[in-house]
């Protein structure tokens, strides 16, 4: 099968085409032939340096998937060949999304919502359940409740606004001033400028606060949060608080989450949750879509076509 290797750990020019064995379905996994496959920061990230992640022979990035079944192992009754699946397998392990194939098991996949075409499928499962894990796992947003999302256009930071409105909540976000009109059509309450503007200087009595940006944002919305609150970080432990302050910090990892696909996957067929697409590339323009994205000036997700 075709899949994108990392020749060497470094930059992207460093992602190449090449030809490997398919993998096979083992007990209680399904083998997912890929249409779609999603780019994430922790692609490139990873891609950069290899670090903290345990490589086969040859380590292929990419964890969002969306793709048709096209095997299953033994004991697998939820997905049979020819379902259609979207999924996040394998997170934090190699799970090898810049591939035709991927295997891993079934329950690593949910069915795909049927209001979605495979590009935007793929461009869901880690960005959507880093938001949901965070919001609805760790924080347990409710309706009434005022949360702040930092990085408010991003990946997972327009999946989080959306997610947070269907819950109840007054969702502020910031962005740039050119991203706030849209963060108004999904549902941003809010919206504060953080070229021009301090956010805590804006906003105040805060429930919950999603840090998709970390080092000084995350100390800063500690200021934001009311007694009890609670302030989820998303970049890494480093960036936690040594004093919290009268308020709850956590660090949220993403992890596989067969509930959480269905829960993600029920909102968009309510018609309350959409991810956005920013670029479209064939997979084999792998080392452009990282290239871009490492800019950091992309609105919603970047996805890779598989032939």
């Amino acid at each position: 099968m075709r899949a994108i290797v990392v020749n060497e750990w470094g930059g992207p020019e460093n992602l190449v085409e090449r030809e490997i064995d398919r993998p096979e379905p083992g007990l209680g996994e399904v083998l997912v032939r890929v249409h779609a496959a999603g780019v994430n920061p922790v692609d490139w990230k990873t891609r950069d340096s290899g670090a903290l992640i345990a490589w086969g022979e040859h380590p292929i990035v990419g964890w969002d998937v969306s793709g048709t079944v096209e095997a299953v192992g033994p004991g697998v009754t939820l997905h049979a060949p020819g379902d259609e699946v979207y999924g996040m397998p394998h997170f934090p392990r190699q799970a090898g999304g810049y591939a035709e194939y991927v295997s891993a098991p079934a329950r690593h996949f949910a069915a795909k919502p049927a209001a979605l075409d495979h590009v935007q499928a793929a461009a869901l499962p880690l960005a959507a359940l880093t938001a949901w894990q965070a919001l609805v796992d760790t924080a347990g947003v409710s309706a009434g409740q005022r949360v702040l999302v930092h990085a408010a256009a991003g990946g997972v930071g327009h999946l989080a606004v959306q997610i947070a409105k269907a819950r109840g909540a007054y969702v502020i976000g910031t962005a740039s001033a050119g991203k706030h009109a849209l963060l108004r059509e999904l549902g941003a309450d809010e919206v504060i400028d953080y070229r021009t503007t301090d956010f805590e200087d804006a906003v105040a009595d805060v429930d919950v606060v999603i840090d998709a940006v970390g080092g000084d944002y995350t100390r800063r919305s500690l200021k934001v949060l009311k007694a009890g609150g609670h302030l989820v970080t998303l970049p890494g432990p480093d960036s936690l608080p040594a004093d919290p302050q009268g308020v709850h910090a956590s660090w949220v990892l993403v992890e596989p989450d067969l509930g959480g696909l269905r829960e993600i996957a029920a909102l968009v067929e309510q018609g309350l949750l959409k991810p956005l697409v920013d670029t479209v590339l064939p997979l084999e323009q792998a080392a452009k879509a990282h290239e871009i994205g490492e800019q950091g000036r992309t609105t919603g997700k970047i996805v890779l076509t598989v032939a």
